[in-house]
């Protein structure tokens, strides 16, 4: 199956005077909620209800946000890896840099081997 794309125009934003172009962002085909998620892997198990493993799913979100809440890096195996990511506007000198200068706070995602291998065999298709 190929990922959908539709063509959009946009301005460069740290130049608003240059032309705009036009550029490919992916379009999304449904969602797979959390219960749904759970529902699909017990099927795919004998041994486990999607009651049990939609409390797995919701234990493993609460401990995810209390790690990363430490700073932590949560590694999960071949899955990959989750981690708190910033950016800052700058300050003359490291004595003047404060944490307001701090901005933009997102959990990054990186992918792990099985997710990097799908994203290099992507076929797409304009939707």
């Amino acid at each position: 199956m190929a990922v959908k794309y539709v063509i959009v125009e946009r301005g460069n934003p740290g130049n608003p005077a240059a032309p705009k172009k036009f550029y490919a962002q992916a379009k999304s085909n449904g969602e797979l909620t959390l219960k749904k998620l759970s529902r699909e892997i017990s099927e795919g198990s004998t041994t486990v209800s999607d009651t049990d493993v939609l409390a797995v799913l919701n234990d493993l979100t609460k401990i995810l946000k209390r790690h990363l809440d430490n700073g932590e890096i949560v590694r999960l195996g071949d899955f990959g890896t989750f981690q708190i990511t910033v950016s800052s506007d700058g300050a003359e000198t490291k004595e003047k840099f404060h944490s307001s200068l701090i901005k933009s706070p997102k959990v990054t995602f990186r992918p792990g081997v099985d997710l990097k291998e799908l994203l290099a065999t992507l076929k797409y298709e304009k939707a």
